[in-house]
């Protein structure tokens, strides 16, 4: 028989384990948001006694989108007051404002109205800076101007970010669903938390010299893994390119300059030249003898140089050396000589030149006479 209290220790590790095993299962149902869930919009039933204390924020904004300002300030101040925001325009210190007001019952209203404001003074239109009143909109500005140092080369990779006619900037734009406005030394991004996010990356890796188009490789991979139930709680890294980043080797120098071993003594002073003339003697001597000598060492550098021009004008005048002669001698090949044939060929030049018939027929004639 078991004692009691083993079997109730079993019981007990056997609960556990089964609880273990449900949560590893129901780990990845938590991690995921289910499809077309939509956080409950904020109203005034959440906060019936609106805000305590009021506040304000307050931003500039250059002198060339003042006259857009004005157009759109109407619209603003609509978009504003739904949500219970006040808004000041100030076209003499060229700043907006923006602060609560008592009906104001949102707290997070009044930084959605300082993003506004900051968007609409960095050239953001009207119709896409509007979009961050709602819920499930963000903003993020992200500052270029200090990640290059040289002017040339930040004006070459914001441009290489924008592509040619904005082509990599609209693919950027499809690929996060976010709208994006490069503009000066800053890109303000409106979309998605997790659209912005994939946004600034690419953003500072091009300013980091790594070509966007890379980035928007590895999104339009992901976007279709995402679109795969089966690969979502998947590790997505076996499908995902590797980019190596080449770097261009410096070409070492034709003459290297061989480093002087490190003394912590500084070097002897150079002598002077009262030093230079005590040694040779020079000091002692009197102003004219100094003088001879140096006009002396001045005739001898004159006499060298002349030397020098006379050798280089006879060059002139001295003639090349001839190649040698070389007579060509033939051979003559002396053939054994055919006396018979020879011989032949004078009897056929003799019958040629006479006229005389072949000397087969002229000895058959000299014999019919004879009888």
């Amino acid at each position: 028989m078991a004692a009691p209290g083993k079997e109730c220790m079993s019981e007990m590790l056997a609960d556990k384990k089964g609880k273990k095993k449900k949560d590893q299962v129901d780990e990845p149902e938590l991690l995921t948001v289910p499809d077309g869930w939509k956080e409950p919009p904020f109203s005034r039933e959440d906060n019936p006694r609106g805000l305590l204390e009021e506040s304000s924020f307050a931003t500039l904004f250059p002198k060339y989108r003042e006259a857009y300002l004005k157009e759109c300030w109407p619209l603003v101040q609509k978009s504003l007051g739904n949500i219970f925001i006040n808004a000041i325009l100030d076209l003499i210190e060229g700043s907006i404002t923006v602060s609560t007001t008592k009906k104001t019952f949102d707290p997070y209203a009044i930084l959605r109205a300082r993003d506004l404001i900051k968007l609409l003074a960095r050239s953001v239109p009207f119709e896409q800076a509007v979009r961050i009143l709602q819920d499930d909109i963000a903003c993020d500005i992200i500052k270029i101007g200090t990640l290059v140092r040289n002017r040339e080369r930040f004006v070459k990779r914001r441009q290489r970010l924008i592509g040619p006619k904005g082509s990599t900037l609209k693919a950027l734009e499809l690929l996060t669903s976010c709208y994006i406005m490069v503009q000066g030394n800053t890109v303000s991004a409106l979309g998605p938390y997790s659209g912005l996010k994939e946004v600034r990356k690419v953003v500072l890796d091009t300013m980091k010299n790594i070509h966007p188009i890379y980035n928007i490789k590895m999104l339009m991979i992901k976007r279709e893994l995402a679109s795969d139930p089966d690969l979502r709680s998947q590790n997505w890294e076996r499908f995902l390119p590797t980019f190596r980043h080449k770097g261009l080797k410096r070409k070492q120098p034709k003459n290297k300059k061989s480093k002087k071993e490190y003394t912590p003594f500084p070097p002897p002073q150079p002598d002077s030249k009262v030093d230079q003339e005590l040694a040779s003697g020079e000091f002692f001597l009197q102003e004219r003898e100094k003088r001879r000598r140096k006009i002396n060492e001045i005739k001898v550098k004159q006499a060298e140089a002349l030397s020098r021009k006379q050798e280089e004008r006879k060059k002139a005048f001295i003639p090349p050396k001839e190649k040698p002669a070389i007579m060509k001698t033939r051979k003559v090949q002396e053939n054994k000589l055919d006396i018979s044939i020879i011989k032949e060929k004078v009897k056929k030049a003799k019958c040629k030149k006479l006229g005389a018939p072949p000397p087969s027929s002229a000895v058959l004639l000299g014999k019919n006479n004879k009888n």
